[in-house]
């Protein structure tokens, strides 16, 4: 089943991001140049010494020198980065990995990036729509199916419904449940 990645993590399915979210770096902290991240992905490995990551709507490179928790933050320093000073111009800024640089899966799962666009069928080989958007609700995700007229339906992103993925055609397949007293 998918992973998750990062909220701001979305494409097509003619073309992979290049970049994809980390999460967000807020102020600094301390006098020698750390900065503290809110991490959004669920891959920290991407956050390790000496892993080069990307700043910002410029996408300026900085190498990861060392890392530590703080609370439910991460304090990152950068081998580019000296003092306070230099760390505070980069606060509310995303950082970023390129997609190039994500760990290959195992053969059924799959990045979330990499589900958006994908059309949407039903058992019976009805066109749903396209997968637009997929919302966390806690227990599970949920796929936003949208069709040509803006119709929309909701699909849990549960293995009873969704029978099959295939990144190469664009396309998943799914089982609709009908809701108890439909069509009555």
């Amino acid at each position: 089943m998918p992973l998750r990645f990062g909220n701001d993590a979305g494409s097509d399915r003619n073309a992979e991001p290049a970049f994809l979210v980390l999460g967000k770096l807020r102020r600094a902290h301390g006098i020698s140049g750390e900065l503290t991240l809110e991490v959004y992905t669920r891959m920290p490995e991407l956050l390790d010494a000496g892993q080069v990551i990307f700043i910002g709507e410029t996408y300026q490179a900085f190498t990861i020198q060392s890392t530590r928790p703080k609370g439910k933050l991460l304090l990152l320093k950068f081998a580019e980065i000296k003092d306070r000073t230099e760390a505070s111009a980069l606060t509310n800024q995303l950082v970023y990995t390129k997609s190039e640089h994500l760990p290959s899966l195992p053969e059924d799962d799959f990045y979330l990036h990499e589900l958006i666009g994908l059309d949407v069928f039903d058992t019976d080989d009805n066109h749903l729509g396209v997968l637009t958007e997929i919302l966390e609700t806690g227990a599970n995700d949920v796929y936003l199916v949208r069709d040509s007229a803006g119709v929309e339906v909701l699909i849990a992103a549960v293995e009873e419904q969704i029978l099959e993925i295939d990144l190469e055609q664009g396309r998943m397949t799914v089982l609709i449940i009908p809701w108890y007293g439909e069509g009555a």
